[in-house]
């Protein structure tokens, strides 16, 4: 089962055994152990894929094989069986590959693919600039495991021909079926599977309009999945069947992942060109990075309402960020001696805006960010804030009609504390 290719505008978009935000939404799968790079494109693993693996291989294991080729060790049987789990794993990361090698034909900067429960993900940066790339994309990734599944079955039917064991014919014969589903399901026309993509590129094409494809394909995603849950229901409570229960995950992901697709094309109209700027509070109450916890408490936290501050060094520029929480750990002797610097969450950790950034793309990127107000840097100094309230107020006052900040404030020097040396920047 893949699950969609994801944007990073952000999107993740879902093969049945590939995952990929459909636009950077319904879920954000990061990598327990990283693999390394392959094409320039970073692959890793998230812990989930481990039950994955372990359902296919007890799966071949316990009653494929024995049943295609009884009599046979329990140890061969496992062995076998893990080898063409791992060529799974193999196909769908194949499947990922396929988007993530299109989607750079067409100059869209690839993050990572990772494998996790429900299969891959590629992460794509940005949107396809066309209708025909946008299909491309989506294509490329079911062909993919069209083609692995017709090349094991060739390979299954030659060995059936050739009188070789059953310990190869049957779990060839399974690994082909499975691939050719996996491409046939992916092609469902509904968000956010691969199919999704095909019937947005489609009504993109025909009336100009990419987010009129979009809602189409959502509204289609909840409809597949509201007839997987149906299908789910009758498995479990009319046959007894459990296995209902895979049928049902599968469905409710879809009715999600679809669902936060029409909401993302909703923001899209209702954002149009808000940019970070025009929403950003300024200048950012912040710390710097030489000051003890104990003053910083005193002189910044406790005069402002809120409960995470950037900390910047001498020059403005940012270091990272603290919390009250994270501030909270450290004991109160120790605060008179314990400097912002010794407990912030590294900048390199933080999501970092640009004034002129789509206000569209930072609410992506603060989706999977670290839930602290989001430093907005210009000129490489701290410029101001970005929090989930002035993103919530935008999204309101968008849909009210009126504009989020009519004059954009121009941002303001950080001051000097005169307590602490260095900035309190709010």
């Amino acid at each position: 089962m893949t699950l969609p290719y994801r944007h990073r505008r952000v999107r993740l978009e879902v093969d049945t055994a590939s995952a990929v935000d459909a636009e950077g939404r319904a879920v954000t799968v990061r990598q327990s152990l990283r693999l390394g790079r392959i094409a320039g494109i970073s692959v890793g693993l998230h812990w989930s894929v481990v039950v994955i693996m372990l359902l296919l291989t007890q799966g071949l294991a316990m009653v494929l094989l024995p049943q295609a080729a009884p009599g046979r060790s329990a140890v061969l049987y496992w062995s076998v069986a893990l080898v063409f789990a791992a060529l799974l794993l193999l196909a769908l990361l194949a499947h990922e590959f396929a988007h993530a090698l299109v989607a750079r034909h067409y100059r869209m900067p690839v993050r990572r693919v990772t494998l996790w429960l429900l299969g891959g993900l590629a992460e794509l940066e940005g949107e396809p600039p066309t209708p025909r790339a946008d299909l491309f994309i989506a294509l490329a990734g079911p062909l993919t495991s069209l083609a692995t599944g017709l090349v094991a079955g060739a390979a299954a039917m030659g060995a059936g021909l050739l009188h070789l064991s059953a310990l190869l014919v049957a779990p060839l014969t399974w690994f082909a079926l499975v691939n050719v589903v996996l491409a046939v399901f992916n092609l469902l026309p509904g968000a956010p599977l691969d199919g999704g993509r095909v019937l947005r590129a489609i009504v993109w094409r025909v009336r100009g309009d990419k987010r009129a494809g979009q809602r189409a394909a959502a509204r289609a995603g909840v409809g597949i999945g509201a007839l997987l849950l149906a299908a789910a229901a009758i498995q479990i409570f009319v046959q007894g069947n459990l296995g209902g229960l895979w049928l049902a995950l599968i469905g409710w992901f879809l009715i999600s992942a679809a669902g936060s697709e029409r909401t993302d094309a909703d923001m899209r109209d209702v954002l149009g060109t808000v940019r970070v700027a025009d929403i950003m509070s300024a200048p950012a109450v912040c710390g710097y990075d030489g000051q003890t916890v104990e003053a910083f408490v005193t002189l910044v936290a406790r005069q402002h309402r809120y409960r995470s501050f950037p900390v910047i060094d001498f020059d403005g520029r940012v270091t990272g960020a603290v919390t009250l929480a994270r501030l909270a750990r450290v004991p109160r002797e120790q605060r008179d001696t314990v400097r912002l610097r010794d407990v912030q969450i590294p900048a390199a950790r933080l999501p970092v805006f640009a004034p002129e950034q789509p206000l569209i793309e930072a609410a992506r990127a603060m989706m999977s960010g670290t839930g602290v107000a989001t430093p907005v840097v210009g000129g490489g100094r701290l410029l101001g804030v970005v929090s989930d309230n002035d993103m919530r107020r935008a999204l309101e006052m968008a849909q009210l009609g009126v504009p989020a900040r009519p004059e954009p404030p121009t941002p303001a020097e950080p001051p000097l504390s005169a307590t602490s040396g260095p900035p309190s920047q709010p």
